[in-house]
């Protein structure tokens, strides 16, 4: 039996370091491993949340294809489509609104970071909070459970949103009788499944602090990398690798042997590695973020991106999932037939009289 995996990215914005790491890398290693049916998807419902420019979502969709592809995702192996593109996702979510507790959306992180600003800053708590983003572990959990996901990739930051994928795939489960839902199991990449930003925070595009994945080739990137906050000790000091921004990053991408020889000039030499020394180790620091960065950014994959005649290599891919979507479309048909007859008010009634009936049964026993 085929293991299914799933993962997305939301089209608000340039693929980062942060997204390869935690998701894509991950998600395109194991859909190359026999008996893995992968599903990778733009979620571009999901931009929404956080983006009012049609254009800039458009572009990012197109960034994301591009990239997706760049860094080995085979088209033809896969179902690779737009969020948008399935219109049972949206309904599924509804339905699984109404079964979700108020109070498991209340302790979801990012909420719960909104409303910490605001009490910061001495506003009401739900200032600037929109329907969106309170409800938005439910849309993922619909991305989720439609198809029956096995195993998610994605980094550590995500995890309580797929348990809260399981506890709503769950309760469903438990109050219509039956399991229609799979649970979903999270992957993360031990190693480094959240990169620090150019700051020291999460990297993320809300905190503007992104390492570019894509745009602007291997100069963007050197120009990104030594922006990085490092260590102020004296270069005579002891420093622990650990908490080095500079080197979390550097071993999300390096071997382990590279790792480790950066961690041993960390603790031996006198004068450690900053973003400003970056030209002095060049086989230590630049390779592997380098060779990532060219086989994402070669001139046939900007072209992709920039070039909206050439979307047949790109977003033409993802028309090339929704089509093989359309082979499993009389499954998705049946499956949300299924549903609405399961939570419908006809369907109700029937199972409250069979619960009447077994309890008639039992009581005359």
């Amino acid at each position: 039996m085929n293991t299914r995996v799933l993962t997305g990215i939301t089209t608000s914005g340039t693929p980062h370091l942060g997204n390869y790491a935690g998701a894509i890398r991950p998600a395109v290693q194991a859909s190359a491993q026999p008996g893995v049916d992968a599903f990778f998807f733009m979620a571009d419902y999901h931009a929404l949340i956080k983006c009012d420019d049609p254009a800039r979502v458009a572009r990012s969709r197109l960034e994301i294809a591009a990239t997706w592809l760049a860094v080995g995702l085979d088209h033809e192996r896969v179902t690779f489509y737009r969020q948008s593109d399935i219109p049972e996702i949206p309904e599924l979510t509804w339905l699984l609104n109404c079964v979700t507790a108020k109070g498991l959306m209340n302790r979801a992180h990012a909420y719960k970071a909104s409303v910490d600003q605001n009490t910061e800053k001495g506003l009401d708590p739900d200032d600037g909070v929109t329907m969106g983003l309170f409800s938005y572990p439910v849309l993922m959990a619909a991305d989720i459970v439609m198809f029956n996901a096995n195993k998610v990739p994605v980094g550590r930051d995500q995890i309580q949103h797929l348990e809260m994928a399981r506890d709503i795939a769950q309760r469903f489960n438990h109050l219509y009788g039956r399991d229609y839902f799979t649970l979903p199991e999270v992957v993360i990449e031990e190693d480094v499944a959240t990169l620090p930003g150019l700051d020291g925070r999460k990297m993320s595009k809300s905190y503007n602090n992104t390492i570019p994945l894509f745009e602007g080739g291997a100069s963007a990137l050197r120009a990104a990398v030594m922006r990085i906050v490092t260590d102020s000790r004296a270069p005579g000091e002891p420093k622990d690798a650990e908490n080095s921004h500079l080197y979390t990053i550097y071993r999300a991408f390096a071997t382990h042997e590279q790792a480790a020889a950066l961690r041993c000039a960390r603790s031996d030499r006198r004068r450690w590695i900053s973003s400003a020394q970056l030209s002095s180790f060049p086989p230590l620091l630049r390779s592997p973020l380098l060779a990532l960065c060219q086989s994402s950014g070669s001139p046939r994959t900007e072209r992709l991106a920039v070039q909206p005649e050439e979307r047949g290599g790109t977003e033409g891919h993802a028309d090339g999932g929704r089509r093989r979507m359309g082979a499993v479309a009389e499954w998705r048909r049946r499956r949300a037939e299924r549903l609405r007859a399961r939570v419908s008010p006809l369907s109700l009634r029937a199972r409250r009289n069979w619960q009447v009936n077994e309890s008639i049964q039992q009581r005359d026993k």
